[in-house]
């Protein structure tokens, strides 16, 4: 068997071969088990736990893997410190457990500890109260039935505190707490987790979306999707659909039924990323606002800092980021900085909607992040709610409900003991890092970086170096990102388009500060390879591009969400040529 194989790759070839499955599920007798509708974290995990329990599973996305929710969080992996003060402790450390497996055992190539500071303003009342939470927090951890990972909080003194992060405020803060959890390029896991359900069989097709689903009597049977590339349209059969549609849970709902047990509302959180050297701290920041919490995340060579939380009801696909939100960031973080950050600081900027059970409250900060799953009508299983760091036990709620309509039985979930892609090996090859520079020619520094991407799949990466020597050279206005990279985003992992390379395959449209436009047409040309792209078809995926980064930058001049969102919008997606 091939690397390509082993390793799950979402290679042009296996997207054909997933397609001809999924078009001969319609034939009598050879329908899926299981259809799983949405290609976010919690349908790739679905597709995984699924397909890990002896399924027959198909998963469709309509635009790129991850271009929802999925790609637009806080990057943490996390029990949420402040659902201890809503007292929901079961919720705390229902993530804890899955915060400690992604670490040890699940991804510890995506995931990893970081420290962060829990600043005090109060004398002597604040420490006692704030100390005995995250002691708590660290408890919950310990008791999840999982290694935690992470180390144990410390407390520091005003000076400790100053002497850690150098660029606050002196007299911001009387002290603070250090503690610990963890992060993750959340659009890389949710392509490893695709991967690892094509490596065990599963059927994954992105650019394919939903227009109908089908139906016998009340019974739902399987969807009718559009092919986003060739507009052509095929109807696939299952015995059972999975929604996992996040923010779109209420329209993919409302395809089959108006009594939709689960509502869903969205709220826009944006971040703004800037370079690590505005200001000098060796661990991140959480600060309370009046509305919610507020987090500077250390991210490579720069900082995440977010978010907002507020109710969006515009367009879906790409929420747009307004002045207001930026200025609301940039207010709120100055106030503990001795240098305040401008708009000239900030490289990047993002937006992303959380999927909330709606209930009576206006309030999307104080809506349910716990998770629901319905069955509405027969063959129709819903998912929804929920946070990142819980995804694997949302997956697995939706497949024992769909497991339990079906007409045999199904082995019990055993995702909390598979490593995604580029897992296994791991450590081992972090370990031999030096010896691979000396072995490829390639410096330490971007071994590690790759290491810290691919995982165990580095080699596969560096085959390509090996074969076109060429492509060990940066991306223009991209140093962190190797050539190799953008070949083996459309080789291995599914990309279709210049945007998804930049934007979600690595970070340059966030982190570079022309946002990828330099780097847009050597990408072009790498992937239009692998794709068999003409070249008018390379100048028109430059040009799109080129066009969406001008809407956004514009979008986040506007001073609210309606004009904003009306600037966002005067770029579409962009579709093949035929």
């Amino acid at each position: 068997m091939s690397t390509s194989q082993t390793s799950g790759a979402l290679s042009p070839e296996n997207r054909e071969e997933s397609l001809a499955a999924l078009k001969a599920s319609a034939e009598r007798g050879k329908e899926l088990d299981v259809l799983i509708v949405g290609g976010g974290v919690v349908g790739a995990g679905a597709a995984l736990d699924a397909v890990t329990r002896g399924l027959n599973v198909g998963i469709v996305e309509a635009r790129d893997w991850a271009s929802g929710t999925s790609s637009r969080s806080s990057k943490l992996i996390h029990g949420g410190l402040r659902y201890l003060e809503m007292l929901d402790f079961a919720l705390v450390q229902e993530a804890l457990q899955e915060r400690g497996l992604l670490l040890q055992h699940i991804a510890p190539h995506l995931v990893r500890p970081v420290p962060f500071l829990y600043p005090l303003t109060k004398r002597f009342v604040e420490r006692p109260y704030v100390g005995a939470g995250i002691m708590l927090y660290d408890t919950l951890g310990i008791t999840s039935g999982n290694s935690r990972g992470v180390p144990m909080h410390k407390h520091l003194s005003r000076r400790s505190t100053l002497r850690t992060a150098p660029s606050l405020k002196d007299d911001a803060f009387v002290g603070s707490i250090r503690y610990y959890d963890a992060q993750v390029d959340d659009a890389r896991l949710v392509v490893d987790a695709v991967r690892t359900s094509v490596q065990y069989g599963a059927h994954a097709a992105n650019r394919l979306r939903v227009v109908d689903f089908l139906r016998e009597g009340e019974r739902v049977v399987g969807a009718r999707v559009k092919n986003q590339e060739d507009g052509g349209e095929f109807e696939i059969r299952a015995k059972q659909v999975i929604n996992a549609t996040g923010v779109w849970t209420d329209e993919t709902q409302a395809m089959v039924t108006e009594r939709g047990q689960l509502k869903v509302r969205a709220s826009k959180g944006i971040h703004l990323v800037v370079p690590k050297d505005r200001f000098q701290s060796t661990v991140g920041l959480i600060l309370r606002t009046e509305k919610s919490v507020l987090f500077v995340i250390p991210w490579g060579r720069h900082w995440i800092i977010g978010t907002t939380d507020t109710d969006w009801q515009l367009d879906k696909a790409h929420p747009a980021a307004s002045s207001k939100d930026i200025d609301y960031v940039l207010d709120h973080v100055n106030q503990v900085l001795k240098r305040p950050l401008t708009r000239e600081d900030v490289e990047g900027v993002y937006a992303g909607l959380r999927p909330l059970l709606a209930g009576e409250n206006d309030s999307t900060a104080k809506l349910s992040r716990e998770h629901v799953v319905a069955h509405p009508v027969p063959g129709l299983v819903v998912v929804a709610g929920g946070k990142y760091t819980t995804y694997r036990v949302m997956a697995k709620d939706a497949v024992d409900e769909a497991g339990r309509a079906l007409d045999f039985r199904v082995a019990p979930s055993c995702t909390d003991s598979i490593p995604l892609a580029g897992a296994v090996g791991y450590r081992a090859s972090w370990n031999r890092r030096a010896r691979t520079a000396e072995e490829t020619g390639v410096h330490v520094a971007r071994i590690e970086h790759l290491l810290e991407r691919y995982g165990s799949m580095t080699d596969e990466v560096l085959a390509l170096i090996e074969q076109r020597p060429e492509l060990a050279e940066p991306l223009p206005g991209a140093d962190d990102y190797l050539q190799a990279e953008a070949v083996y985003a459309a080789s291995h992992e599914g990309a279709r388009h210049v945007h998804d390379v930049l934007t979600r395959r690595t970070r340059i449209s966030i982190e570079a500060w022309d946002r990828g436009v330099s780097a847009a047409p050597v990408v072009a040309r790498l992937i239009g390879e692998v794709l068999n792209w003409s070249e008018e078809q390379m100048e028109r995926e430059v040009t799109h591009y080129n066009a969406r980064v001008e809407a956004e930058r514009l979008s986040q001049e506007q001073p609210d969400d309606i004009s904003a969102d009306s600037a966002r919008m005067g770029v579409e997606d962009i579709v093949p040529l035929r």
